[in-house]
């Protein structure tokens, strides 16, 4: 406080010399300042805290969009896959990844005696990708697609004979919300047949979304 009151000039000097504005100038902008950088300080804190909010919001967003992690090995587990398949299978090698577009789910399981197999997947699309998009790849890339009717959003299968598929193989994938399943079956001679238990594969998995 000495020291402030040392640099205020006194009034009768400030009268013979007319350097009290100056001397009050430089205080009131030290002053000023000071009153800048603290506005400044809090400007920056608001703005920290409305970065942190929207990235908040922003993975909230996503969780949402992405809803609950799905893994289609327990779903369909090897019990349900040899009711499936009419056959003792293999010991399977799942597979669960989160991907910067999305979360997936794989399994392929394949019968003891070489012949039949059932290949799962389930893609949980991010929030800010667009799953029609891969849906029209897939119908870009996989010609003669049937729409299938009562199986979620929309739903289409395809077979070996109008594909590059293996022989008595038939593909059914399906949407719903930000979900796509792809349920596959290999080694029945009844096209019937193999529809069947694809779409009852299908109705399992999209019971738990």
């Amino acid at each position: 406080m000495k020291q402030l009151l040392s640099v205020i000039p006194s009034p009768s000097t400030s009268l013979r010399t007319g350097s009290a504005d100056a001397s009050c100038g430089t205080i009131f902008g030290y002053l000023h300042g000071i009153l800048r950088l603290r506005f400044a300080s809090l400007r920056m804190t608001r703005s920290i805290r409305i970065f942190v909010v929207t990235i908040v919001f922003v993975v909230a967003a996503s969780v949402i969009a992405s809803g609950e992690k799905i893994d289609v090995s327990q779903i369909v587990d090897p019990t349900t896959a040899e009711s499936v398949l009419d056959a003792k299978v293999k010991i399977a090698t799942p597979r669960n990844v989160q991907g910067a577009d999305g979360y997936y789910s794989k399994c392929n399981y394949y019968s003891a005696t070489p012949g039949k197999a059932l290949l799962l997947r389930v893609y949980q699309a991010a929030w800010q990708y667009d799953l029609q998009k891969e849906l029209d790849a897939v119908t870009k890339n996989t010609p003669a697609l049937k729409e299938v009717s009562g199986l979620g959003d929309k739903a289409m299968v395809t077979d070996w004979k109008a594909s590059a598929l293996p022989a008595r193989a038939l593909m059914l994938y399906v949407v719903k919300g930000n979900v796509l399943i792809t349920v596959g079956v290999s080694g029945f001679e009844d096209e019937s047949v193999s529809l069947g238990k694809i779409k009852g594969v299908a109705e399992k998995i999209l019971a738990q979304l």
